[in-house]
């Protein structure tokens, strides 16, 4: 489990850019940081002390994404102008040009392995390419308005797109069919991303929501609304237990979403935040806004090393299977309705354990607590504090009425009694999923053990080998 040590630090700002920071990305080794600008340009900001930036120039409008390759030896940038441009982010900054959409580039993502890149566009369509021949590979159509983000899953069979049409869709990238589709939004969807297990998505959207399905069991899960404008961004913690947010409200929220509950509310940028990113180890995170200002920001407050937690996950014997393809249900386009199984509380979140049946009876509910200055330069961030739980019961009739007037040759005996036997399956469904959980923290913590003993046998043999070497020229 991870620890919370301390508040979030304001470490650096950077300043460069002319007009609006609209995107932003860290490079896999955290040496460097991208950012894109209504400004047309690209900067790559060296991480090191006194290190020069670069700027690259080539897009002849907005700059609306920005990604590094997983090797960082590249670095793609989507733009208002059509294009997709591929950089090599050194002193010399060449770049390749990519271009096969009709309007405004809104995203650009490479996939794990680097070879291919999916981009979402005004001309309403979700587009992959080949980075190694450098060519438009297919286009995935169903959207009836603005794509504003595509994202690859962590395997690279999913990808999940979002936009203006207020829906967030599911693709297979080898049928390059669309296999689900959200549709609980307010307003537009404005952004869209994988957890690192690739179990679950979240979503952003203008009605100032953040939602997180899980797309195993096609269940909303959890549902946060802790701003006061539009959602513009978000980023999961690489551990998959904290999410960032930046919106129009100029703040960016930090949730525990094993807790299922607002831990900071940081205060840095004047106007809103358009991009916020967590380096790949999770020791880091970048925000940019309306102002013009990068602000990188050291974490602190999760102190686990994420890169031995993840080698540790690779040599487990039985490690848990990605989720297959049949797995994710239903395969055929599904209206969500939000009222079927959550709660919705200006300010609140719900708890994962209580979101995932629409018949549990119960609706926890975790408030944020009021806002304390905490450490750092001027007023540039807060925390919350104070948590209140609180309880709610709330019985779920109305559907189920309607089902009774529907069928009403049922006898009411045998309707009430499997409504009960649903809800025991529900129960019971939460209940083996926590078992789970806590089955892989165990057994991660025993592989610790056993590499700890390893270790210490290491150790001992090389003493024992030392001692006799010391011994044998005295004989």
């Amino acid at each position: 489990m991870a620890s919370v040590m301390e508040d979030p630090t304001l470490e650096r700002h950077f300043k460069g850019h002319k007009d609006v920071v609209s995107c932003a990305d860290f490079s896999p080794n955290n040496k460097q940081l991208a950012t894109g600008s209504c400004d047309k340009n690209l900067m790559i900001w060296n991480l090191t002390p006194k290190a020069r930036a670069f700027r690259f120039v080539g897009h002849t409008d907005i700059i609306t994404g920005v990604h590094f390759s997983p090797s960082g030896s590249l670095v793609a940038s989507s733009s208002r102008d059509q294009t997709v441009r591929l950089w090599t982010p050194s002193i010399k900054g060449e770049s390749t040009v990519f271009k096969a959409h009709t309007a405004s580039v809104r995203s650009v993502q490479f996939s794990s392995d680097g070879q291919r890149l999916v981009t979402g566009s005004d001309d309403k369509s979700v587009k992959v390419w080949g980075v190694e021949r450098k060519k438009f590979l297919y286009s995935l159509n169903r959207h009836t308005n603005w794509v504003r983000c595509a994202r690859f899953s962590p395997d690279g069979r999913l990808v999940a797109s979002c936009g203006d049409d207020r829906t967030v869709r599911l693709w297979d990238t080898s049928s390059r069919q669309c296999i689900n589709i959200f549709t609980d939004y307010g307003g537009s969807a404005t952004f869209v991303d994988f957890n690192s297990s690739g179990t679950c998505i979240a979503s952003s959207g203008a009605d100032n929501t953040l939602k997180i399905w899980d797309i195993r069991t096609n269940k909303l899960i959890q549902h946060y609304r802790v701003h006061s404008a539009g959602v513009n961004c978000f980023s999961f913690h690489p551990s998959g237990n904290y999410l960032i947010s930046g919106s129009s409200d100029s703040t960016m929220k930090i949730l525990d979403l094993l807790e299922g509950r607002l831990i900071y509310t940081l205060h840095g940028h004047k106007g809103p935040v358009l991009a916020v990113v967590f380096s790949r180890d999770g020791g880091l995170f970048a925000s940019g806004g309306a102002d013009s200002q990068v602000l990188m920001w050291k974490t602190n407050f999760d102190s686990l090393n994420y890169r031995d937690l993840l080698s540790r996950h690779s040599k487990r014997v039985t490690p848990d299977p990605l989720p297959h393809l049949m797995d994710i249900y239903p395969r055929s386009p599904h209206r969500h309705n939000a009222q079927n199984g959550t709660v919705e509380v200006s300010g609140h979140t719900i708890p994962m354990c209580f979101t995932n049946s629409t018949d549990f009876p119960l609706a926890g509910r975790l408030t944020s607590g009021r806002d304390q200055p905490i450490s750092g330069p001027g007023r540039t961030h807060m925390r919350h504090r104070e948590e209140e739980d609180e309880d709610q019961e709330e019985r779920f009739a109305g559907g189920m009425t309607a089902s009774r007037e529907e069928h009403s040759c049922i006898p009411s005996s045998l309707t009430s009694t499997l409504e009960n036997i649903v809800q025991q399956l529900d129960i019971l469904t939460q209940t083996v999923a926590v078992l789970e959980e806590r089955l892989t923290l165990t057994e991660d913590k025993l592989r610790t053990c056993l590499d700890n003993q390893v270790l210490l046998l290491q150790q001992t043999q090389q003493v024992d080998g030392s001692d006799e070497e010391a011994e044998g020229p005295s004989a």
